[in-house]
């Protein structure tokens, strides 16, 4: 049984240790906020709530030790926490969007030591759809392509899945349409126009727990990996999917 650290408790984090808290291969050991305010506590369950300006991380992990961290918080946290990845060997499965080039390069940077997921976007769904949407791409390399986001009215940036889907179809940024509408967790669609058709490859993440549902694939897919390295979600997708075609 995998024991896991959950770094990050706003909405998303929340909806993360409500899965992983009843998935019976993994365990959730503690949660941390990035400050005390609120933080003091237990949350999904009994799983006890922390701050990270109140610990020092290294004393923590020795008195409770954990196999991965999960982090839904922000870009800069990896910062706080990435050495003692490496040091340690942990696995991490990091969902965030918005990393700036220098973190993002650190963050890979982890996976020299360690086994490292990192996507802004961990949804098996939308995963599947980039898969999709490249594949479709290769057969037909000079349609029409336009990406569609839809967030909730106070996401700021545009969706860190849009840019990778964007970079992934080699289109630019662009090519991007976004909406920010009420309540809705996240729309991504991909529309292909060809001459006398059209294809549109849609997801809808309905609710936020589908984020850990992918974060556990995830764990479970870095748990088979037999050294370290840096991985996407879609790199693990796609062994899965080739691992299922051999057998099958």
């Amino acid at each position: 049984m995998l024991k896991i650290g959950l770094i990050g408790y706003g909405k998303a984090g929340q909806a993360v240790a409500n899965v992983l808290r009843d998935e019976p291969d993994l365990s959730l050991r503690w949660i941390a906020r990035g400050t005390t305010r609120g933080a003091i506590g237990n949350g999904a369950g009994s799983t006890p709530v922390i701050g990270l300006d109140q610990i020092k991380l290294a004393d923590w992990l020795d008195a409770h030790p954990v196999d991965a961290l999960v982090d839904f918080s922000g870009p800069t946290a990896v910062r706080a926490y990435g050495e003692e990845v490496r040091r340690r060997g942990l696995i991490l499965v990091s969902a965030i969007s918005a990393y700036s080039d220098l973190d993002s390069d650190y963050l890979r940077s982890l996976g020299a030591n360690a086994r490292v997921m990192g996507s802004p976007n961990i949804t098996l769904g939308i995963n599947f759809l980039i898969l999709a949407a490249k594949l479709l791409r290769e057969v037909a390399p000079h349609a029409d392509i336009a990406i569609l986001e839809e967030h909730f009215r106070d996401k700021p940036e545009v969706s860190g899945t849009a840019r990778k889907i964007a970079r992934s179809l080699d289109v630019k940024d662009a090519s991007i349409t976004s909406l920010r509408l009420g309540g809705i967790v996240g729309h991504h669609e991909v529309v292909f126009g060809f001459p006398y058709q059209t294809v549109r490859l849609s997801h809808d993440s309905i609710r936020r727990e589908a984020f850990g549902t992918g974060a556990a694939f995830a764990l479970r897919e870095l748990a088979k990996q037999t050294g370290p390295g840096f991985f996407t979600f879609e790199d693990l997708l796609m062994q899965r999917m080739r691992n299922q075609w051999l057998e099958a």
